[in-house]
Formats: structure tokens, sequence, C-alpha cells
């Protein structure tokens, strides 16, 4: 689903090719430049398609035989969340990414940039260790005792229950951390996605043993106090995870247990002390 350019105009009929204006970088510490290809025009296409094209024949406008362009992409049907790139400067996937809808009439120009809160490994891919390091912190999984098979497991009411299914279909993109004006190379704010998945599995029934040690991931450098609530996540997440939503419910989750953590404390400490004075 492409959300925010639903309401353009398709490319016009006598529109013969489009133009990609693709960024190349060697790696994180090599200088990039674009480079442009041309190809044609084919109604229905989408990016991941396109680059597909020029990857088969890497020549630019001007004539050079290129590198063939290195992106990430493997369902190519918005689920593995690996296709994230910036497309005409806004932060989408590129397998759900209609050509029709991303420019109008005329000779048509796509820029195809990587994700800049992500280390580069090669021209469009990036390196997204920063999303899955944020997710150990907030042990984004549920703890078993084996494989053996454990019964049936808990009721759910049917309130937790959509909620839940709506929260579990993250596909890790990093959309999220891309909008962000809080997130950047040179800090380690872990961003909405792993927020919301330990909203998730802290009201999983199972998952609830474990819920104080997620929230207690949120608390510290990098964790939920340094969300600027900008909303930018939940405008670009192709799946329409309320992940704002999330941001809140975790906020009122660190304070309850800021505040347990306090009273708590003082009790120990006066039964350390034999009592106050």
């Amino acid at each position: 689903m492409d959300h925010a350019t639903n309401t353009q105009a398709p490319v016009s009929t006598k529109t013969k090719h489009v133009t990609f204006r693709i960024w190349r970088q060697e790696g994180a510490d090599k200088q990039g430049h674009y480079d442009e290809f041309r190809i044609e025009y084919r109604p229905g296409a989408n990016v991941v398609s396109c680059l597909m094209e020029i990857q088969r024949n890497p020549v630019t406008t001007d004539g050079r035989k290129v590198a063939p362009v290195v992106w990430d992409a493997a369902c190519l049907e918005e689920v593995c969340g690996s296709c994230a790139m910036n497309i005409n400067g806004r932060v989408r996937m590129a397998c759900s990414a209609l050509i029709d809808r991303i420019v109008g009439s005329g000779e048509p120009v796509i820029t195809l940039e990587p994700m800049k809160k992500f280390p580069v490994t090669r021209d469009l891919s990036v390196n997204r260790d920063r999303m899955f390091e944020s997710l150990k912190r907030v042990k984004a999984w549920i703890n078993i005792d084996g494989t053996h098979d454990l019964g049936p497991g808990p009721r759910q009411s049917p309130g937790d229950h959509a909620v839940m299914y709506k929260l579990s279909t993250c596909i890790t993109c990093g959309s999220c951390l891309e909008a962000c004006p809080q997130v950047t190379l040179d800090n380690d704010f872990m961003g909405a996605a792993p927020i919301s998945q330990a909203r998730l599995f802290n009201m999983n029934p199972t998952g609830k043993m474990n819920a104080e040690e997620r929230v207690r991931g949120l608390m510290g450098p990098g964790g939920i106090q340094d969300c600027g609530k900008a909303q930018n996540c939940v405008k670009v997440c192709p799946k329409e995870i309320p992940l704002t939503t999330s941001i809140a419910v975790m906020n009122r989750e660190v304070t309850k247990q800021i505040i347990k953590d306090i009273f708590f404390n003082q009790g120990d400490e006066t039964k350390a002390t034999g009592g106050p004075g």
C-alpha cells in the first residue's frame, strides 16, 4: 500500500520512459554520487521491478556501463520490510511503490536514496542492526520452557486480540525510525517500532511474566523518554500500526515503574536502616 500517493495522477500514456536518479555509494565511509538510468515505462510497474530491469543492463543515461545497483528485497509483497528506501524524498516500501502513483504526467524522474538513519552498506542497502539491538533490549519475544505441547493458552479478550494482531503486523522495515526527527546516526534512540513491540509482548498472557523487564528496557539512554512526539512514525508506517498509541501506553507503564521504584526503594532503605531517624 502506498498511502501517501494514492491521490496522484497516473503516468500519461504518452510517456514512454522513466528516468531513475539513484544514489550510489560503495560503503559507509565512501563518498557517494548519483547515477541516472532511463528505462521503458510499463503500466503497473513498481520500483523493485524497475530496479531489476536496471540491474540487467546497468547503463547510465550518458552511456556508461556501471556496477549493478545494490538494494535489499525478499518477499516483494510488503511483508519482509527489507526494501524500505527514500523514494522522491519520502520513505516507503519499494515493492508496493507503483510508478503510476509516484509521478504525475510528463517525463517522470524518480530519485532513489538509502534510508539516512542507518549506515549505508552499499547503494540503497543499509545496516539495520540498531533496530534489532533495540528489540533485544526490550526482549521482544515470548519465553517458553520448551517445544513440548503446553496445552491451550490462556483466554484472551477479542479486544486485546484485535490490538495485538495489529501490533504483530510490524515488518521491522525501519520506516518509523527514518521519519523520526529524534533518530540520528549519532544517537541511540530506539524509535517507535521497538516501543510498540514491547507493548505487544506485554499484552501477551505469557509475555506478561516478563513485562517489567521490557518496561525497564525502555528506560535509560536512548529509551522512550527521548521521543519528541513528532508523530511522523505513524504517518509513514506501511502497516498503519498505531505507533503513537503504543508510545503513550508504554510511557504510562514507564511512569508507573518509576513511581514503584521510588516507593519500594524507600521501603527497602527503611528496612535496611531499622526505620527512620
